[in-house]
């Protein structure tokens, strides 16, 4: 890895950042903020990639499911002043509703609340036998993720996490190392022996990571009920767009520069560093530092024509790296009510996760590699216009439906699918009557729109995954130290420490790196 310190020369720009999805645009702010001059490149007309809203028959949905746990775990919204240009949050309690396919049929479910006791009564309702297995869960599981959440807030070391464990007296690590060895249904089972308890937990972990949760070394996953007992859930008023925005704002106003409808085609390099990059148009621009919010095979399989002799052994690492294919898909509706789970009394502002049993979700991922889906899919289903009516017309509510383990591949293909359909149908078999009919106009967002529209290929955002002590498994040593074998090429984003969602602690963590081997 390069050692040198990227002291700026002569160029155009200071910095150059490829993409402005949130972790893109948390970087640039950081680095113009610290006093260099900084240029962020878009390929799309908008800013913020998945993180983003738009607007769809008079309404404002999100491109993905709008629930925030992670980005207010960290400095950013206080450090780049966010609230003071126009970012509020609104808390989300209870957290989420969780079901199983049959126990939802049966009208019975659970809420996660952030306080612990207020869930345990919520579970004691239908599933009494489940509550002691819960509190033995959070007493272990809860410390895990507190470290995680602060060892995020940093690039991770060694060091850093050693000082980190010491500081909390270890508590936490013991869970980390031993659950990581394990399959996060092997944990999950050792407190659980309920669907609805176990279904939701593989959904919002393994599913939508794209794995099964049966996986070795996927233990982690578990920790994904504590994680609402730790932090607060939360959503931006006027949908996700809010956070990309106002990251803008903050770019903007410490001198960053935004250049939309611009697509990369070269990396440039001069030597054995970075030099700029040439746009499809043919333009080049200049810079001795170049940070990729893109995905590492794009970076530098496509973009990094010209490798230097130093990069040879990282592109052929890369050449060997699998892209997986995209599997989550989501459908947005406008609707005239707002529907009503049978048998339910809590109104769907939270989501609501409705999990298949772990045998079934595990079938799925065999099923996906035929590029067929679940009769019963995972899904994510929430009505955010319960919480934020500003985000709908009068008399008018937004539905929320993601489905997971959709294939790119999908057999027969996406295009007049009647795939989507049959979700929104399947979802209101466990509505009241009168749902579909109370839907005014819709959409879906599967993979093969993700990778039109969004420049994801396969409809996949590589992701890094399993937490801070697979920092130091990896393999791939840039997703975890942001800097590259190309001197002054660096990485952010959810292919990165600590990974995928609303987070943007990628976006600072190689922000702090860059600026302080610059100081």
């Amino acid at each position: 890895m390069p050692s040198a310190s990227p002291t700026p020369g002569p160029g155009d720009f200071d910095a150059i950042v490829i993409g402005a999805g949130h972790n893109g645009l948390v970087t640039a702010a950081y680095l113009a903020r610290g006093g260099m001059s900084t240029l962020l490149v878009e390929a799309r007309s908008d800013i913020g990639g998945t993180a983003a809203s738009e607007e769809f028959a008079g309404a404002t949905v999100n491109i993905c499911n709008c629930d925030h746990l992670t980005f207010r775990t960290t400095p950013v919204i206080e450090e780049l002043g966010l609230r003071e240009l126009g970012l509020e949050y609104i808390d989300v309690e209870p957290a989420q509703h969780n079901l199983s396919w049959a126990s939802a049929a049966d009208g019975k479910g659970w809420s996660h609340h952030h306080d612990l006791e207020a869930t345990l009564d919520d579970i004691g309702r239908h599933f009494p036998t489940q509550v002691d297995g819960y509190r033995r869960y959070a007493a272990a599981a809860m410390p895990a993720v507190r470290m995680i959440f602060e060892a995020a807030a940093q690039p991770p070391t060694m060091a850093g996490l050693t000082k980190l464990a010491l500081r909390r007296r270890f508590s936490g690590t013991s869970t980390l190392l031993r659950w990581s060895r394990r399959s996060a249904a092997d944990v999950l089972r050792s407190f659980f022996d309920e669907d609805a308890i176990l279904g939701p937990a593989a959904v919002t972990g393994p599913m939508v990571w794209g794995i099964t949760p049966e996986m070795p070394r996927s233990g982690l996953g578990a920790l994904t009920h504590a994680m609402r007992n730790v932090a607060k859930v939360g959503r931006p008023v006027g949908g996700s767009g809010q956070v990309p925005a106002t990251l803008l704002a903050a770019f903007e106003a410490a001198g960053g520069v935004l250049r939309t409808k611009s697509p990369v085609d070269t990396i440039m390099c001069s030597g054995e560093r970075v030099s700029g990059i040439a746009l499809a148009d043919g333009t080049e621009i200049t810079a001795p530092i170049v940070v990729s919010a893109c995905n590492p095979h794009d970076t530098f399989l496509r973009w990094l024509k010209h490798p230097p002799a130093t990069a040879h052994d990282l592109v052929r690492r890369w050449r060997d790296v699998r892209h997986d294919e995209g599997y989550e898909s989501k459908v947005d509706a406008v609707l005239s009510a707002p529907p009503v789970l049978r048998g339910f009394d809590r109104p769907l502002g939270p989501t609501s996760a409705i999990g298949p049993s772990l045998a079934d979700i595990d079938r799925g991922v065999a099923l996906m590699a035929e590029g067929r889906i679940l009769d019963r899919p995972g899904l994510l289903v929430n009505v955010p216009s319960l919480l934020d009516p500003t985000i709908a017309p009068e008399g008018r509510h937004v539905l929320s439906l993601e489905a997971l383990y959709t294939p790119f591949g999908f057999r027969g293909g996406w295009t007049d699918s009647a795939e989507p359909r049959r979700w929104l149908e399947k979802f209101a078999e466990l509505c009241e009557p009168g749902f579909l009919d109370s839907i005014i106009e819709w959409r879906a967002m599967t993979p093969d729109v993700y990778e039109r529209d969004f420049h994801l290929p396969a409809g996949h955002a590589t992701s890094f995954a399993g937490g801070p002590l697979a920092a130091f498994r990896n393999e791939n040593p840039e997703l975890t130290k942001y800097e590259t074998a190309v001197e002054g090429l660096y990485l952010t984003g959810a292919a990165t420490f600590p990974g995928a969602g609303v987070w943007g602690a990628s976006g600072r963590n190689c922000a702090t790196v860059i600026l302080e081997q610059r100081s």
